[in-house]
C-alpha cells in the first residue's frame, strides 16, 4: 500500500518506479518524477524498459553521470526490469547505456537518505463528522420519567 501511495506508512519499504507509468523511457521525464521524492534505506527502485533498446549502467561518480561514460560501471542492467534495493545512504548515478540516450536526459541520480523518518511530519487537516447534539437535562429526565411510569404500570398489570 505504501508503495501504490508512493508515501511512507512508519517505516515501511517503499517501493518506486522510475518514471511512473512510462518507465524508463525519454518521454517519462525522469528528472522530473524524481524531484520532491525521498529515498531512504531499505527502498527498492524498479527500472522498466526494453531490454532489446535499452540498458542502464550505475557510474561510480557525478563526472562519469554528467559525461554519460559508461566505460566503467558499478553495474549494467539488461533484464527489462530490474529492481535494485537502496541498501546504504549516499548518492547513487543511474544513466542509459546508450549515450546518445544519456545526453537527452535518460539519467537519474538518487540521494539515499538514512531509514525512518527524520522529516517532522507535516500537519494533516481531519475533518470529523458533526456528532448528535446531546440531549438537555430536562430532555434526559423527562425519557427517564416515562421508562419509570411504563415499567411501574407493567408491575400493576402483572399483579
Amino acid at each position: 500500500m505504501a508503495a501504490t501511495l508512493g508515501g511512507k506508512l512508519g517505516a515501511a519499504q517503499v517501493h518506486h518506479v522510475v518514471g511512473g507509468d512510462r518507465g524508463w523511457d525519454l518521454s517519462s521525464d525522469v528528472a522530473s518524477w524524481s524531484s520532491g521524492r525521498s529515498f531512504r534505506v531499505g527502498d527498492k527502485i524498479w527500472f522498466a524498459y526494453a531490454a532489446a533498446q535499452e540498458s542502464i549502467a550505475e557510474v561510480n561518480s557525478p563526472e562519469e553521470y554528467e559525461s554519460c561514460d559508461v566505460s566503467n560501471p558499478i553495474r549494467m542492467y539488461t533484464d527489462g526490469i530490474d529492481g535494485i534495493p537502496l541498501d546504504g545512504e549516499g548518492i547513487r548515478y543511474f544513466v542509459s547505456g546508450k549515450e546518445e540516450s544519456c545526453k537527452n536526459g535518460l539519467k537519474l541520480h538518487v540521494e539515499v537518505m538514512p531509514f525512518g523518518n527524520p522529516e517532522p511530519e507535516k500537519p494533516r487537516v481531519a475533518v470529523a463528522a458533526a456528532a448528535p447534539p446531546t440531549p438537555s437535562g430536562s430532555a434526559r429526565l423527562y425519557g427517564s420519567s416515562v421508562l419509570l411510569l411504563v415499567g411501574l404500570w407493567l408491575c400493576h398489570m402483572a399483579i
